[in-house]
Order: structure tokens, then sequence, then C-alpha cells
């Protein structure tokens, strides 16, 4: 993955062939869209997640594919695991060169009903896991003096919608520790950048899709005028996980249809 200006006009800029990159919550929805996107790069994947056997099956889809992954079970909400679990992957399968910080869940209730369970899950599992593993992995990429790491952050990283306030801070929190991981680790050679979709059919918004009036609503508020397919991300996370990225630290890429640049 090392760098020369050189480089910059060769036709394998996006190629992440001979790099390994570790996916959290990576079993299903945008992980493993993301995983597989990595992979067909090139990039050896090692997919995350707390249930062996949904990790399993996911890796069995890779196979099919004629496409390599590997798998690591722990917990990101964890910081033990979490530290166990990213120097196993460093020690049996090799140095982790790319991170997508993916693993996340959604509570939507109104604010004033909202529950104080809901908001510590929100941000155990949306905010605290990101640093953990962001943390952990970057311990070992700044003694190599490179890396890649993407947290996944998202339209609600920037604006709000009534039912998620809880969700939209923790997403507004990501963004900002995404600056601020690359405010320090930058000068280990280290990127870091944020990923944001907008609004994509996912298993997480299903009940979305299926609502014909927040999906007509939608439609007229996003330039593109459609829902967002999670193959169309693949793309974003290439660029930021490859050397045609190289100078590219701390920003947030939104890939939305438009809906945070139009009124």
């Amino acid at each position: 993955m090392t760098l020369r200006l050189t480089d910059m006009s060769h036709p394998d800029l996006f190629s992440l062939s001979g790099a390994r990159a570790l996916v959290t919550g990576a079993s299903r929805g945008i992980g493993l869209t993301l995983a597989k996107g990595l992979a067909h790069y090139g990039a050896e994947v090692v997919l995350n997640g707390r249930n062996t056997e949904s990790l399993d099956s996911a890796q069995s889809g890779f196979e099919a594919e004629g496409l390599r992954a590997r798998t690591a079970v722990f917990d990101v909400t964890d910081q033990d695991a979490v530290i166990d679990g990213v120097a196993a992957i460093e020690r049996d399968m090799g140095a982790i060169d790319i991170l997508i910080n993916n693993a996340g869940i959604q509570r939507r209730a109104p604010l004033e009903e909202f529950q104080r369970k809901d908001w510590d899950d929100l941000i155990s599992t949306n905010v605290n896991a990101v640093f953990f593993v962001g943390q952990a992995v970057a311990r070992h990429m700044i003694p190599r003096g490179q890396g890649k790491i993407v947290n996944i952050c998202s339209v609600q990283s920037e604006l709000a919608r009534p039912g998620i306030a809880p969700y939209t801070a923790t997403k507004g929190a990501v963004k900002n520790l995404t600056k601020g991981m690359a405010t320090d680790w930058g000068r280990h050679g280290l990127q870091i950048n944020g990923l944001a979709p907008g609004y994509f059919a996912t298993e997480m918004t299903e009940r979305l899709v299926a609502d014909e009036e927040f999906t007509d609503w939608l439609c007229k508020r996003t330039p593109a005028g459609r829902w967002g397919q999670v193959e169309e991300l693949v793309g974003a996370a290439v660029f930021l996980s490859s050397r045609a990225s190289s100078f590219v630290n701390g920003q947030v890429l939104m890939v939305d249809g438009g809906i945070t640049v139009s009124l």
C-alpha cells in the first residue's frame, strides 16, 4: 500500500490486491456488500460479527462467488474482546491494512419517550465500537506507518429527522471522531475518512421502504429521485481504501443522491 508520486497515474491506483481488510458488522446489509466490493478489487477480507453462524453463511456466499474471506467473531462493543480479536487477526492472518468500521444499529421513538436502554445501546454500538476498533487497529497500523480506516457515517451526520434524534447524535459523533482520528493519526501515515450513506434500501430501512408515503416524500426530496442501492456504496469505499485517496484525510464522503445539498 506504500505510494510514490509516480504511481498516481498507474492503472492499478484503485487496486486493493495484497491488502487485508477488516469489515465490522459484515454478515449482512451494507457491511456485507462493502466487504464483497473490496474483495472484488483484490482485498483479502476478514468478516467480523458476533454470530458465528451468520458469518459462516456470509463466508460461504463469498466462496460461491470465487472470493476469499475469513471470519473473526468478537463483540465490537466489548473493548477487551476487540483488543484480543484484532491482535488475533494480526497474529494469525496478517496485518490489517484497511478497516471498515461499519457495525451499527438504529432505534426509533419520539425523543420525549426514548428509553435509556435504547440510548445506551446506540452509544455502545454506533460510537464506542468505532472508537474501540479504530484504536485497536491503529495501534498496529501506526508502527507500520500506513493504514486506511473508513468509518461509516450517515446522512444523519448532517441532518435530523423526527423519531431518530439519538441515532442522529451518534452519527454526528462518528463524523467528528473521524476528524479527530485523522488529526491524531495522519502524521503516522494513516488516512481516516468517513463514508456517509443517504437513504439506502437495506434490512434496517425495510419498514421505510415499504411506507409508500415516506418513499414518495424521499423521492421528491432527493435530487436523484429514488432510494439508493447498497452496491452504489462500493466505489466510494474502494476509493477511500485505496492508494487513490493517499492525501484525503478527515473527510466525510456523502453518497446520498444529493439530499444534503438540496432544499
